[in-house]
């Protein structure tokens, strides 16, 4: 694909404008200074401060500004809105890049802890014993209550190579976990075929997440499948451009999400058309770890009629985020919208509610969704 959007679903996510990357996306912008008085005293403080404390060679004019900065966006208390210094912008460019350097674990917050969504096949993370849900309260010595996302996502990468260990709570059981960071490509789209039945599974919306469900769309139109399981669990979201596209495969045309910024506006987003499509009956597999793009998938399919949602009520990450670039090659990670399904259901710290409540997790849910779709 020659051109995407750029927008982080949930967890990250932006919207209304040229590129797109959701959850967890960007597009970059200027930001603009406010009008008002407000503004005046900020100057004011600044010119006080640089002009006369006692020791103004102690002053690092530039530490000063960042921390003006990043205490402004600290007082929003938003996990997902972070001041990002040059480090932290390249790294987060980085993410919606598809590959980075890190652990191989997808995170989000809850309730102020850090909670793992998933940890990929073969990752630092998992050889580690990473787990979903495991909470993670520091890195390297270093509590992590009261970062955000960012501050978090920096601690835990790194170059290639080095080493890092969290401290993790797994249901009250404190475990030390030693990782060597590695360049991470999270993996995608999976598909197998359980006799008339294909099973397809996205572990995440990565950059080309969409590309490679062409040919499975394909295969499964050439072999004769009856019905698509499309297992969405433990997918932490990715790219909003991906999600949409992906959608077309299933809901051609279809209204996909929408998206009601700070002014109440609301921005319609509907599938991307595909060369290979499919009107196979479907059951779409989801847990508390599916989020942001996982979400919005699942959300689409269920308020169109076009699958059966099995499962558990998934994680609640529909914030959309936005990456704001600043001088000095900086920038502000910034929330400034919220996602709903194209029914109005706000998914930020609610999910998306299954039509089947199931407990069952592994291959027993896959084979409950057989059993339903062969009139079981």
């Amino acid at each position: 694909m020659s051109s995407r959007w750029k927008i982080a679903l949930g967890s990250l996510v932006a919207v209304i404008a040229v590129f797109f990357s959701f959850g967890l996306g960007y597009f970059t912008a200027v930001l603009a200074p406010p009008d008002g008085d407000e503004l005046d005293r900020v100057v004011e403080a600044w010119n006080t401060l640089t002009e006369k404390y006692v020791e103004p060679g102690s002053i690092d004019r530039n530490a000063l500004a960042e921390a003006a900065i990043s205490a402004m966006v600290d007082y929003l208390g938003d996990p997902y809105s972070a001041y990002l210094d040059t480090a932290g912008y390249h790294a987060t460019l980085d993410d919606f890049s598809g590959t980075y350097t890190g652990i191989g674990a997808e995170m989000a917050i809850r309730d102020g802890a850090l909670i793992v969504l998933t940890a990929y096949p073969d990752s630092p993370a998992e050889k580690a014993g990473l787990a979903p849900g495991d909470r993670i309260t520091a890195v390297d010595g270093q509590p992590t209550e009261g970062l955000n996302m960012t501050e978090l996502g920096l601690l835990v990468r790194g170059d290639a190579g080095i080493p890092v260990t969290l401290t993790v709570d797994r249901a009250g059981e404190t475990l030390s976990m030693t990782m060597v960071r590695a360049v991470i490509t999270p993996p995608s789209v999976k598909l197998e075929m359980l006799g008339n039945v294909a099973y397809i599974s996205i572990s995440s919306f990565n950059d080309h997440a969409d590309e490679e469900m062409l040919p499975v769309i394909q295969e499964i139109n050439r072999n004769g499948a009856e019905s698509i399981i499309l297992d969405l669990r433990y997918n932490p979201g990715g790219l909003v451009t991906t999600v949409v596209n992906t959608a077309g495969y299933f809901l051609p045309d279809q209204t996909i999400f929408t998206v009601k910024d700070n002014d109440g506006k609301v921005t319609t987003h509907k599938a991307v058309s595909q060369s290979a499509t499919t009107d196979l009956p479907m059951v779409v597999l989801v847990n508390e770890f599916s989020a942001s793009g996982s979400e919005v998938l699942s959300g689409a399919l269920q308020d169109h009629d076009r699958a059966v949602i099995a499962g558990k009520q998934t994680f609640g990450k529909g914030s959309v985020t936005q990456l704001f670039n600043l001088s000095g090659d900086t920038g502000i990670y910034l929330t400034i919208a919220r996602w709903y399904t194209p029914d109005g259901h706000l998914i930020e710290g609610i999910g998306i509610t299954p039509d089947f409540a199931l407990e069952l997790t592994g291959e027993d849910l896959v084979n409950w969704a057989i059993d339903y779709l062969s009139g079981s």
